[in-house]
């Protein structure tokens, strides 16, 4: 198969290409400015609707894994035409490339599409984004289930893993606390930790068989902030008094965000052999990962 992935160079892409790289398909690692290191490179600027048609147009492949996106959530609030340009309408474009080649298409989606006032969000629950970054990321859904033929949305939350410059939450964690710095976590926002390498299988075996319809891609523990550096504290033998609490409240964020995100995966656990991964397991990994 020839699959076409945005975002390549990104924390999830970069694991999805290169894990793809490993069997027989032909591998298309779309990019901005980073060159990815896995895959056939194409340079694509998703603010440019020509550059996006040319490439795809290019390329002609049997599945577009689309996994750019802006996501600094208070950059969005901010920029917020900019962020409408990346994340809805290059969405709207890529989906009717996606439809014109007849390829299927993955979107891969957000938890912030919820408003966070209770969590473990089904499928079939009702968006309603409060900040604009989850709007954008909706408005894109949108696009996808109105302008492609055959689609998935994958969403997820709180990606974390190993990446030559993005610094996710739980290395964050490590490297402060190695560091003797006071590290503040909040204790009032729940999400569900996704493992990088366990997310790029469940994208994978999704592009592959051609899951149709929404399904929630993240990690199967429901936890804090606060409780998800815990737990790192407590297998890896660091300082805890070195870990503070905080609230959301103390946090001087721009956009508002979801206290409560987290995701129901029951669909995800039933219908996928790559299963999605509570947080003690994920960390097990991630630990080996970070030692090595």
């Amino acid at each position: 198969m020839k699959f076409l992935v945005t975002g390549s160079a990104g924390l999830i892409g970069r694991q999805v290409v290169k894990d793809l790289s490993k069997s027989d398909n032909q591998v298309y690692s779309c990019y901005h400015n980073n060159k990815p290191e896995f895959g056939i490179l194409k340079q694509m600027d998703l603010r440019n609707a020509e550059d996006i048609s040319k490439v795809i147009d290019n390329v002609r492949p049997d599945v577009i894994i689309h996994l750019a996106a802006m996501t600094n959530v208070d950059l969005c609030e901010t920029e917020k035409e900019l962020a409408s340009l990346i994340n809805t309408k290059a969405t709207e474009i890529i989906s009717k490339q996606a439809a014109k080649m007849d390829a299927f298409l993955l979107y891969v989606s957000t938890d912030y599409v919820f408003d966070g006032k209770n969590g473990m969000k089904k499928e079939t629950d009702m968006p309603n984004p409060i900040d604009y970054y989850g709007k954008s990321k909706l408005e894109g859904e949108k696009a996808v289930t109105e302008l492609a033929r055959s689609w998935c949305i994958a969403r997820t939350s709180t990606p974390f893993g190993i990446h030559p410059t993005t610094i996710s939450f739980p290395l964050f964690v490590i490297r402060n606390l190695r560091a003797n710095k006071d590290t503040f976590a909040v204790v009032d926002q729940y999400t569900s930790p996704t493992y990088v390498p366990n997310l790029s299988g469940m994208i994978i075996e999704l592009a592959t068989r051609q899951i149709a319809g929404i399904i929630h891609v993240a990690g199967s523990t429901r936890i804090s902030r606060y409780k998800t550096a815990e737990l790192l504290v407590e297998k890896l033998g660091l300082d805890s008094t070195l870990l503070k609490s905080s609230s959301v409240n103390d946090m001087n964020w721009i956009a508002k965000r979801p206290n409560d995100s987290s995701l129901d995966v029951s669909k995800a656990l039933s219908v996928l052999k790559e299963k999605p991964l509570p947080i003690k397991e994920s960390f097990d990994f991630f630990i080996q990962e970070v030692k090595s």
